[in-house]
């Protein structure tokens, strides 16, 4: 059983309003747009993406495709960022060997979501592309 003493504790910071929530979350994606030059190049790609997508006429399967492996991009970008304001917090920016490895496996999840993302982009329009460029 939780004490009442800690599920007062937990309580107290819960946000009750689904408003509420999703003020803070949409707070969240700003702050990393602003703060995270790679956040902003993936948001940039997604829009490459999309363009390519509607002028390629790319099938519903595809886009199902193409716009997971982007959230999935996007998604990895902001936990990463976390892991790296977390890192930073509780090591005061000193460095750390620990800290040095948390925040290069979070890297490293970027990294394989984004290989997966750049294959499925690859995947659909190279062949695309090669057939338009037949075209001229």
């Amino acid at each position: 059983m939780v004490s009442k003493d800690k599920k007062k504790y937990v309580t107290k910071w819960k946000n009750r309003r689904f408003i509420k929530s999703l003020t803070y979350a949409i707070k969240g994606v700003q702050t990393v747009f602003n703060e995270e030059r790679n956040f902003r190049f993936d948001v940039f790609a997604l829009c490459m993406v999309i363009i390519g997508g509607l002028f390629f006429k790319v099938s519903i399967v595809e886009w199902l495709w193409l716009l997971l492996s982007a959230t999935l991009v996007l998604t990895a970008e902001i936990i990463n960022s976390a892991i790296e304001n977390v890192v930073d917090l509780a090591t005061d920016l000193k460095p750390n060997k620990l800290a040095k490895k948390a925040k290069d496996m979070g890297a490293a999840a970027v990294l394989i979501i984004a290989i997966f993302a750049t294959l499925v982009a690859a995947m659909i329009f190279l062949p695309r592309i090669y057939f338009w460029i037949l075209t001229f």
